[in-house]
């Protein structure tokens, strides 16, 4: 079992047209997973429930909540959970 929620670098990154979020939960329980641009507002969510301990994948197709494409730039995930947050940067090249 992992001692501690892990968030890992996307792959690949830069990444067109998708990528794939690696992340690991110390325990079972209630986490969020979200792609937000560079300021912070929301554009995808990945993730929003109950979630089993340990390894954990999500891909990211470049596209928000709504199924459009965003623009190429810097992007943030976030993975929250009752017990930890954790930010990365990955970049979308179109």
């Amino acid at each position: 079992a992992v001692a501690a929620d892990r968030l890992h670098a996307n792959v690949p990154n830069p990444f067109n047209p998708a990528t794939r979020i690696r992340f690991e939960l110390a325990q079972a329980g209630p986490a969020v997973l979200r792609v937000l641009d560079v300021r912070g507002r929301a554009v995808r969510i990945l993730v929003s429930s109950w979630q089993a301990a340990g390894p954990q994948a999500r891909a990211w197709d470049g596209r928000d909540d709504r199924g459009r494409r965003v623009a190429s730039g810097v992007y943030l995930y976030r993975l929250e959970t009752e017990r930890s947050a954790a930010t990365r940067r990955m970049v979308l090249v179109q």
